[in-house]
């Protein structure tokens, strides 16, 4: 048949996805018909592209609504009593700002995230990196209970990247809780499935859009992020990508969701001995 092309997600030896593009074409003629496969790696590529589809998405939409809420207060500031704003156009204008700001460090993560991938990896144990993540933000909400729970130890690389991803999800599952004590679980260990390193963090909020999961995983796709901070739920799924692992989003039957991280397993340290 005529030649043809794919674009798969590859999971290496060592657990590490990336991106491949497979072009396929058949042989000249032969008594054993044969098929010409080439594989190249293009996560690179495919990484710059996505992230340039991202950037756009986020001028066109997210900080051009942010803009028109913030214009649309202070023409009611300048048409309105003498008596100056009240305190609801003040507190909008506030908090849209903040929103602005949220969003230009969001994605000033994801840039970090994508050129730093490469470097400045540290062989961590998954449980104390989660736990250094979950001191943080545990200082700023000193009102929610986080659990960390490990099933048994893993160990992997991870630098600046697995920090944003982790804060945000941990941060996200808190500030959207109608609870006066936000609860989070989370659970560390290897993946039944993969065997990969797996990050689950479980709230009991209610549930992420269908339509904020799509958009993660169709760049084309434009719609508010209600739920995330800014593009939080943009920032865990590209610093996860950018060590090699993914990210997924769940309802769970019990009420609540699921985000889970999944990560390249590594080898114990040389420098570690245990008993």
């Amino acid at each position: 048949g005529s030649p043809q092309q794919f674009v798969w997600r590859a999971k290496r030896a060592d657990g590490e996805l990336i991106w491949i593009q497979v072009f396929t074409s058949r042989q000249r003629p032969t008594a054993d018909r044969c098929v010409h496969v080439e594989v190249r790696d293009i996560t690179r590529h495919y990484d710059t592209h996505h992230r340039a589809e991202l950037f756009w998405r986020v001028l066109r939409h997210n900080l051009r609504n942010e803009a028109a809420i913030i214009i649309g207060c202070a023409e009611q500031v300048m048409n309105g009593p003498e008596n100056g704003p009240s305190e609801e156009v003040i507190s909008t204008i506030r908090s849209r700002g903040e929103k602005l700001g949220n969003i230009a460090t969001s994605v000033k993560q994801i840039e970090h995230a994508v050129t730093d991938s490469q470097g400045n990896l540290n062989r961590v144990s998954a449980v104390s990196a989660v736990r250094n993540v979950v001191s943080q933000i545990g200082a700023e909400h000193p009102g929610a209970d986080i659990q960390v729970n490990e099933r048994r130890q893993m160990w992997i690389d991870i630098n600046d990247a697995f920090n944003y991803a982790l804060a945000h999800a941990v941060e996200n599952a808190i500030v959207h809780s109608n609870d006066e004590a936000p609860g989070v679980e989370i659970t560390v260990g290897p993946s039944p499935n993969t065997g990969r390193a797996e990050i689950r963090i479980k709230d009991t909020n209610s549930p992420i859009p269908p339509e904020e999961i799509a958009a993660l995983f169709s760049p084309t796709v434009t719609t508010s992020t209600s739920h995330g901070s800014g593009i939080g739920l943009f920032v865990m799924k590209w610093c996860v990508e950018s060590l090699g692992g993914e990210v997924s989003f769940e309802s769970r039957d019990s009420g609540g969701n699921a985000v889970c991280v999944l990560l390249p397993p590594k080898q114990l340290p040389n420098s570690i001995v245990t008993d």
